[in-house]
């Protein structure tokens, strides 16, 4: 299966994560106005000089979990997560966190993340 748009991606998603992903996706862009977005592995991937943010719902295959959204930053090993709101799990660079319903997304919580990402991100070369 390839996605080539954000309206099939939609399409096959059940209610609840088309709802995540869609307030998901509106949160990056808002936080960070000049970040690019493109499907990557039929998931919406976010970034600017390098990859900062990846969207995943369940529903698209070789996510590794069975149920909800995984919002993950790319690079998120750098970032200082002083609250220790992500998981890092087995990966050693993408620190994530998964969400099973809409009432979980803290936002204010992923705000203050993706304004760390983007300033990580500034720094690249």
């Amino acid at each position: 299966m390839k996605i080539q748009t954000l309206t099939e991606l939609y399409s096959i998603l059940p209610e609840e994560e088309r709802i995540m992903v869609d307030v998901l996706r509106e949160l990056v862009i808002d936080a960070v106005p000049d970040v690019k977005e493109k499907l990557s592995f039929n998931v919406p991937y976010f970034y600017k000089k390098k990859g900062m943010v990846i969207i995943w719902p369940a529903k698209v295959p070789r996510g590794g979990f069975k149920e909800g959204v995984l919002f993950g930053f790319w690079y998120g090993k750098l970032l200082l997560d002083k609250k220790k709101y992500l998981t890092h799990g087995t990966n050693k660079q993408i620190f994530y966190k998964i969400f099973r319903s809409v009432d979980e997304i803290h936002e204010k919580a992923l705000r203050v993340l993706l304004k760390e990402a983007d300033e990580i991100d500034n720094k690249w070369k």
